[in-house]
């Protein structure tokens, strides 16, 4: 018994410590169909370093393109899971395409500023879906910050492709409830929620292991 106990003690402090080095919206399962890491406050790798003999990408964004195209369709409904490919509710009323690319830039400006890297690039983001929580979601059942982008990154100097259009989703759990409402209290809203959450997502998508030529 004694022997039983003290395997089953050692493979849960395993399977504790894995857990802490897996970023949380990757094993979450309040996060399902997110494939990006949350980082946290998951120390960054430098950039160029290797990893069981796999060289991670170094840039450095020269430029950072945000487009929200008009063909997205946007709902004001109040119903608890609208149609739409934009649905946010954090800013007042007004032109949600310009109030999604706002909170884009903000996020991946502040991320792109912490990572330094030798080859300069030009990061091409298109929002495909930002479809948050309506009033009558986010103050009872809560839900799915449902966030899809796409990027793609060329040399600042050449405008060469160096890494291929990829689609990256970047859910993020929504508060609800009274969980919304302490949060709201704590400065933690929705908008300055999902900001750090780009900010996060962005230097993920620039520093972690791929094929790639570092030209």
């Amino acid at each position: 018994m004694l022997i039983t106990r003290s395997v089953v003690a050692v493979s849960l402090a395993l399977g504790l410590a894995a857990c802490a080095q897996t970023p949380d919206y990757v094993r979450n399962a309040d996060y399902a169909g997110v494939t990006r890491a949350e980082l946290g406050d998951t120390p960054l790798v430098n950039p160029g370093d290797g990893i069981g003999g796999s060289a991670l990408p170094s840039y450095s964004v020269a430029e950072l393109n945000v487009t929200v195209p008009r063909s997205l369709e946007v709902s004001e409904s109040n119903s608890y899971y609208p149609g739409g490919d934009i649905v946010w509710r954090g800013d007042p009323f007004g032109d949600r395409y310009e109030q999604v690319e706002a909170i884009f830039r903000a996020g991946m400006e502040q991320g792109i500023s912490e990572v330094s890297g030798a080859r300069p690039v030009i990061a091409d983001i298109v929002v495909e879906r930002f479809h948050s929580l309506t009033e009558r979601a986010r103050y009872t059942v809560g839900g799915v910050h449902s966030i899809r982008f796409t990027i793609t990154l060329r040399d600042a100097e050449t405008g060469e492709v160096v890494e291929p259009t990829r689609t990256v989703q970047a859910d993020l759990k929504a508060y609800g409830g009274l969980t919304a409402l302490r949060a709201e209290a704590a400065g933690q809203t929705q908008k300055a929620r999902v900001t750090e959450h780009l900010r996060q997502v962005i230097i993920y998508e620039l520093t972690q292991s791929r094929d790639v030529q570092q030209g």
